[in-house]
């Protein structure tokens, strides 16, 4: 792609993401997520792969529909209370209507079937900004309603992530398909949160974006599309092996690794809230994503070749590893301890 025509799409991603956290009215978010979509749309077809344009076409047709109902449900919203105001969304239809959209845009169950097909279509560095900048401005939106959504509704919808997101994860072969539903499992976590104690769900978010962030990268490094290529990477990089092992354990919250922080916090609330029996089965159900995600590091760093797999094999290297990785593995493995310093700040 012509690097002035990425920088002008980069640079509106940026913008449209800008201008949607950064509003209060109702037809200013809807423009910055517009932006955003026509922004990330070439992004995700520059290779002119069948697969490509597919993904972009079912991206472009669910985040239109998506944005139609933003627009319908704020419309209704104006209709019956005189109000653009975003924090003003109090009536009921409108609130369910919105809650549908945004689970849309973000790709929470039910309403997640594009989402793995999608990030399966794109290349690495795309599907990273998919998962994690792209997620950000409907986030925000949901943050500022958060006290005129349905409680029931959501914890729904969490439960139901967390649940499908772990199940439909097992199976997988293809790193980027596991880690598009290992995002809607994530999310699940964040949506159970919201109306109780919306800061929490935003924290999760940018550890979550954080962690991710190291995994996308880690793997564009090595060249990872699939668990075969994994197999065979410990004798090509083992450092950035290792860094891959580590963050999916911190992705999948085992103690004492950053990933475990935002669970812990989030049973701690809803324990709080007497919603123990949600916590239970959210806890119990992130445990078919620990096992894709263990699975995942197992290929990584203990399966060494020889093996029965006919991919061929590359040359070790000694590139350096990018010092952005390194600082985002970092942080990934090393933030539990400041938990009680980021517990006083929200």
């Amino acid at each position: 792609m012509n690097p002035q025509a990425k920088l002008i799409f980069i640079v509106s991603l940026l913008l449209g993401t800008t201008i949607t956290i950064s509003s209060n009215h109702w037809v200013m978010a809807w423009t910055g997520l517009e932006i955003n979509t026509l922004a990330i749309l070439p992004l995700i077809s520059k290779s002119h792969h069948p697969r490509a344009i597919e993904a972009a076409t079912k991206y472009f047709l669910v985040q239109a529909a998506a944005s139609t109902l933003v627009l319908f449900s704020s419309m209704t919203n104006a209709c019956f209370t005189g109000q653009w105001d975003i924090t003003q969304m109090t009536h009921p239809t409108s609130s369910l209507i919105l809650t549908a959209a945004i689970s849309m845009k973000l790709g929470l169950a039910p309403f997640h079937f594009w989402f793995p097909e999608v990030l399966q279509g794109s290349p690495l560095m795309t599907g990273l900004l998919l998962s994690t900048v792209m997620k950000f401005p409907p986030i925000t939106l949901l943050y500022m309603t958060s006290q005129s959504l349905n409680p029931a509704l959501l914890t729904t919808l969490a439960i139901l992530s967390v649940a499908l997101g772990g199940w439909m994860g097992l199976n997988q072969t293809q790193t980027r398909k596991i880690m598009a539903f290992s995002s809607i499992a994530h999310l699940g976590w964040m949506a159970i949160i919201l109306i109780y104690y919306p800061k929490l769900t935003l924290l999760n978010f940018y550890l979550y974006a954080m962690m991710t962030a190291a995994v996308f990268l880690t793997m564009n490094s090595m060249k990872v599309l699939k668990l075969s290529t994994l197999m065979t990477a410990w004798a090509k990089a083992p450092s950035l092996s290792t860094i891959l092992l580590l963050t999916l354990l911190s992705l999948a919250g085992l103690p004492p690794l950053t990933g475990f922080l935002p669970k812990w916090l989030i049973i701690q609330e809803l324990t709080k809230q007497d919603m123990a029996p949600a916590a239970i089965i959210i806890s119990l159900l992130s445990l078919l994503g620990l096992f894709f995600y263990l699975r995942l590091a197992y290929c990584a760093t203990i399966t060494l070749p020889p093996h029965t797999t006919n991919h061929m094999k590359q040359w070790h290297t000694n590139k350096p590893i990018n010092p952005l990785i390194a600082v985002l593995t970092t942080l990934s493995i090393m933030l539990l301890p400041i938990s009680p310093m980021l517990a006083t700040i929200i």
